[in-house]
């Protein structure tokens, strides 16, 4: 079996929910909406979609791009019911506050950039550094094989994917300030729904990749496809 935990901030613990009703493999309400089924066309419109990372004063719609003309080994990837037997999701924890990662983590983060609302405020280099930190520390915390760790602030913010040989770093494709929030010039709430969305779909698709890895590192080949990904192995 595979153990499985998340820490999450600005993914607000939808990834661990994803896994776990997934898992669970519940239907009607509680079907997992990604994971579920993963060919959907609402599925592929967040997947196959790039949002422009640029900061422009008005959201420029032709700067979307297609994902699959970059990535074409990307789309339709196949979830066995052999993967769903052998998965068990540990905790999904949702930690926006830097007490959050000292006090249950046992965590040292650096400094925020800002604290609004007792939220930590980093920028995009920091969120992926911070990301390593929350996922390691959750899978050494409670022994797992794989921890999730997510966080943004300024920037596409930081997502890590961590086991005991390896970190997969990595960002979202959408840009967004929690100190304006209309940087480009959506609606508020709504650009940072669509760095969260992109964040979840981005990871979830990642783990698939990862624990379909061995025995021919076929997943880390795919994985090394996507854009922004840092994959650091470690001294064991």
């Amino acid at each position: 079996m595979i153990k499985i935990a998340t820490a999450e901030c600005f993914t607000h613990g939808h990834i661990g929910r994803e896994i776990h009703n997934f898992i669970q493999n519940y239907k009607g309400n509680l079907v997992s909406k990604y994971l579920g089924d993963i060919t959907n066309d609402y599925f592929k419109d967040i997947v196959e979609n790039k949002y422009s990372e640029d900061i422009e004063d008005e959201y420029v719609e032709d700067k979307i791009i297609d994902m699959d003309t970059e990535n074409k080994n990307l789309d339709k990837l196949q979830i066995s019911d052999d993967l769903r037997e052998n998965l068990i999701l540990v905790s999904s924890l949702f930690l926006p506050s830097v007490d959050g990662l000292s006090k249950i983590l046992n965590l040292n983060p650096p400094e925020p950039q800002e604290i609004i609302n007792g939220v930590k405020i980093y920028g995009e280099e920091k969120d992926k550094f911070v990301s390593s930190l929350m996922a390691n520390g959750v899978r050494e915390l409670l022994n797992v094989d794989i921890g999730i760790g997510t966080t943004a602030g300024i920037g596409r913010g930081g997502i890590t994917i961590s086991n005991n040989k390896l970190d997969i770093i990595t960002t979202t494709d959408v840009y967004a300030d929690l100190r304006t929030l209309t940087n480009i010039g959506l609606n508020d709430s709504e650009l940072i729904f669509k760095r969260q969305e992109n964040g979840i779909v981005k990871t979830l698709k990642l783990l698939l990749h990862l624990l379909n890895n061995d025995p021919d590192k076929i997943g880390l080949d795919k994985i090394a496809e996507f854009d922004n990904i840092e994959i650091i192995e470690k001294n064991i």
